[in-house]
């Protein structure tokens, strides 16, 4: 009986292991992925996009890097 709960606990402590070590790498993953909101006109230039000023309310940046984000 006492061996039972002994190795119930360590396969419960692994599995609660497992999920940290998950975690922790998803939580890595996501914040390398972050972009910014919005992007200067030289940024976007820069970066090998055109400012398209068609888009409403703001300019849009077209292509390159930073594709689709907004242009200040």
């Amino acid at each position: 009986m006492r061996i039972r709960r002994i190795l119930a606990t360590v396969f419960a402590t692994a599995a609660l292991a497992g999920l940290g070590l998950t975690g922790a790498a998803t939580a890595t993953a996501t914040a390398g992925s972050v972009i910014p909101a919005s992007v200067t006109p030289g940024e976007c230039t820069d970066g090998g996009g055109t400012i398209d000023r068609s888009t409403a309310p703001l300019p849009t940046c077209r292509g390159g890097v930073h594709n689709g984000q907004t242009v200040d």
